[in-house]
């Protein structure tokens, strides 16, 4: 423990150093002050609002699994399933590609359908961090997740291009509508494939807006602070205010993460990885209600009022988390792996092993009751203490 002392000293040091970092603090709230006269209230609409959510793999709390085998499944706020896959990190990349085709070469799941709209027929061509992987070698869990975030990616452009809408329709995406998992240039291709579905979508005479929402931002840390002392979206009903690139790009180590098709460069470079533009968005009437980041869908933009008039409906009947989309938190709860799903999952893993263990099945019960942790008997005590 640190003494009291150690304590004093420490007190001293922090007010030292935040005397005299002090002018940071005033840079944040010079550079929000832009902000004020820009906040907009928000006016209601409704339309139905639909969501997508994919398991989240930090989730799995699978006692027993030594291939650590993950579920990739991607279900809506209706509760539709869309994908529903098991792969581990040894899972060979050529045959997972392939498993996206049939033999002809046509699309077989939501993300051999995206494979194919963008011109590629394996993995290690769709996302640079998905790499070959030689068996029997020890294998990275990174290209898990990007291939969890590609699947998103791929059932939301499958809903967009093929669903057909009874009614006008908000999607609320599970995060801010960008991305670092597409290989360079085609994340700029995915989105022009977007915008051309939805142009049709409007074509039939059905508007359908996309967007997504995020629970934190670097952004939105950033400013946080500045922002409630300046009195930005502090007013008593729900209110939004559009984020300027350049406030943005401070807030970004590489301002390429803050840069879409509305910033004009002066070089051949394509946005990568932004497919929209950012708004700080209170859905609630009382000035300390929490505030998001929201990205609107770059080419529906000059809809931000319309879009966040719908989403207001739906973000003040969430529940549990006040003043959130509902359609999300839906999302969520259906997506959720309950404790009774984990129990299926942990039984079928054991399962498997014994059918690849055989006339040896019967020692992984006898390994199964062997004390995993043995230094966790220094945390139990006897009744004398």
């Amino acid at each position: 423990m640190i003494d009291s002392q150690s304590h004093t000293n420490l007190k001293r040091a922090v007010a030292e150093r935040l005397a005299h970092d002090r002018f940071l603090l005033e840079q944040l709230r010079s550079e929000v002050q832009e902000l004020r006269g820009t906040v907009r209230q928000i006016q209601p609409r409704h339309t139905t609002a639909i969501s997508l959510v994919g398991t989240d793999g930090g989730n799995n709390r699978i006692e027993f699994d030594p291939f650590l085998v993950q579920l990739i499944r991607v279900v809506d706020s209706s509760d539709n399933e869309y994908c529903l896959d098991v792969i581990t990190p040894s899972t060979d990349i050529s045959e997972l590609s392939s498993e996206q085709f049939d033999p002809k070469g046509n699309p077989l799941t939501a993300l051999g359908e995206m494979m194919d709209f963008l011109g590629v027929k394996h993995l290690t061509q769709l996302s640079d961090m998905i790499r070959m992987n030689d068996s029997g070698s020890p294998v990275s869990q990174q290209w898990v997740k990007a291939y969890r975030e590609l699947v998103e990616w791929a059932v939301l452009f499958s809903i967009t291009r093929n669903k057909e809408f009874g009614t006008d329709t908000l999607i609320v995406y599970d995060g801010l509508l960008r991305s670092k998992v597409f290989a360079r240039g085609l994340f700029h291709h995915y989105l022009e494939g977007m915008t051309e579905a939805l142009r049709d979508h409007w074509r039939k005479k059905r508007k359908v807006y996309l967007v997504g929402v995020a629970k934190h931002s670097k952004v939105l840390t950033r400013y946080r602070l500045a922002m409630s002392l300046e009195g930005i979206l502090s007013a008593e009903y729900p209110a939004y205010v559009e984020i300027p690139r350049h406030i943005e790009e401070n807030a970004y180590i590489r301002s390429e993460y803050a840069r879409g098709d509305d910033v004009t460069v002066h070089s051949h470079q394509v946005n990568r990885f932004v497919g929209g533009k950012m708004f700080f968005v209170k859905f609630g009437n009382r000035s300390r209600d929490p505030i998001w980041p929201v990205d609107i869908f770059l080419p529906q933009v000059q809809f931000s009022q319309v879009i966040l008039g719908h989403m207001l409906a739906d973000a003040q009947d969430g529940f549990p988390v006040p003043f959130y989309p509902l359609c999300l938190q839906k999302a969520h709860q259906n997506a959720a792996l309950i404790d009774f799903d984990f129990d299926i999952i942990q039984d079928q893993i054991l399962d498997g092993i014994r059918v690849i263990l055989g006339d040896e099945a019967i020692d992984l019960d006898m390994f199964r009751l062997q004390d995993e942790d043995p230094a966790i008997s220094r945390y139990r005590f006897d009744d004398n203490g």
